[in-house]
């Protein structure tokens, strides 16, 4: 938690940093120096734009190592079981790089992007739906920040 703290210290880039170890396959929440942010008063378009540009270029890494095609480093450098990645190529033959909007899904989301750079699915439209859906989970949760700031306003 200390970490987490530390990096809101550093506002935007703090937040760009913890957002690309969370899009990466690093296990980490970006949304929680996010919201650090916004309760100090940051502006809400500078978070998310940090916020998804840090996501999307942790995501970028994850989909050209799949893109490497090289197995022995997904499972050496990010520990992903060679049976759940063949299960999402599985799931996601036939299905296009629309797909890349939903790898903001945690644990499924890192293991969806690394399938489609494998997979050599076209990687514009696979890193620009990408964007759209890091995108979207910032901003929603820069709306259910406000909310609740708005709903329990001695709670910040």
């Amino acid at each position: 938690m200390e970490f987490i703290a530390s990096l809101s210290e550093w506002g935007y880039l703090g937040l760009f940093i913890a957002a690309f170890l969370a899009g990466s396959i690093i296990p980490f929440s970006s949304e929680v120096v996010l919201g650090l942010l916004l309760v100090a008063g940051y502006d809400p378009w500078g978070c998310v734009i940090s916020a998804t540009l840090g996501n999307w270029l942790g995501g970028v890494t994850c989909y050209y190592i799949g893109y490497l095609g090289k197995t022995e480093w997904i499972h050496t450098y990010l520990k992903m079981p060679e049976e759940k990645l063949a299960k999402m190529q599985h799931f996601l033959k036939g299905k296009g790089s629309l797909f890349g909007f939903f790898v903001f899904i945690p644990v499924i989301g890192d293991i969806m992007i690394v399938a489609l750079g494998l997979m050599r699915a076209n990687p514009i439209g696979t890193l620009l739906s990408m964007m759209a859906g890091k995108f979207s989970r910032y901003y929603l949760v820069i709306i259910g920040v406000n909310y609740l700031k708005d709903w329990f306003p001695n709670l910040f």
